[in-house]
């Protein structure tokens, strides 16, 4: 029995992803931020994630089957990834440049967090399950 093949920790290792990502994204806007003509990039995920739950009333998400004979659940869909994206329409100062390091620092902040909360939340979710087995 794999108990770490849930639909929640698939969202939680998106989630865990997309948030690792954003780091070196965000990480990168900040090198960049006195590069001319430099656009500042962010990652898509939590907006993706909730399209694909809620899109038109359906779910886009699948259950896992671990055997044939079980019922499929849900669509055809199965998780999104998460997606880099630049901003080609803004610009910050005179040099084309769109960072604004405080922005950026406050965008990294919040990943931070965020990453903590995510990682909090599985070693909860593995500390019930090892709770619930006994040991």
């Amino acid at each position: 029995m794999d108990l770490l093949s849930g639909v929640s920790y698939q969202r939680l290792e998106g989630a865990l992803h997309a948030a690792s990502l954003r780091q070196s994204v965000l990480q990168n806007n900040v090198a960049n931020v006195d590069t001319p003509n430099f656009k500042r990039s962010d990652v898509q995920f939590e907006q993706l994630l909730s399209q694909a739950m809620n899109d038109s009333g359906q779910s886009a998400l699948i259950g896992k089957r671990t055997d044939q004979r079980h019922i499929a659940i849900g669509a055809s869909g199965s998780l999104p990834d998460a997606k880099v994206t630049s901003d080609k329409t803004t610009v910050f100062n005179n040099s084309g440049n769109n960072v604004d390091i405080d922005s950026e620092m406050t965008k990294l902040a919040e990943n931070q967090l965020r990453y903590s909360l995510y990682i909090q939340q599985l070693n909860h979710d593995v500390k019930m399950m090892r709770v619930g087995m006994g040991k």
